[in-house]
């Protein structure tokens, strides 16, 4: 079993910064692949970014490339996702998800975090 946390999660005007943050524990999480996925009020969940289990290879959806990005360190078992130029359409609840392999995560992940919200103004 994996436990998710996420925590970063806030109030902020177009054009800001947020970093969330995901905590994972339980055994062998630091070899996993994990990633963010959101969803907006009355929208399906979607895929914003997922990063692999050493942090060599990312993949971000098209609608936060080069705004957000995904790291990872290991060594706190803690995932992050650094987002910038925030647009008011980026407001969504965030989850943190982690799988075994990339194409796990990708596609459905085993386990969630409970999510962290993100509200961007205009």
């Amino acid at each position: 079993q994996v436990q998710l946390v996420e925590s970063g999660g806030g109030l902020v005007q177009a054009g800001g910064s947020l970093r969330l943050s995901c905590a994972a524990s339980g055994r062998t999480s630091s070899s996993y692949a994990m990633g963010w996925f959101r969803q907006a009020p009355g929208k399906e969940r979607e895929f914003v970014a997922i990063i692999n289990w050493s942090g060599s290879r990312t993949s971000y959806a098209d609608s936060v490339k080069g705004r957000f990005t995904i790291s990872r360190d290991n060594a706190k078992n803690t995932v992050y996702l650094r987002m910038n130029s925030l647009k008011p359409e980026d407001t969504a609840a965030y989850y943190c998800a982690a799988d075994q392999t990339y194409t796990r995560v990708a596609g459905r992940p085993g386990y969630w975090g409970q999510g962290t919200q993100v509200t961007v103004s205009s």
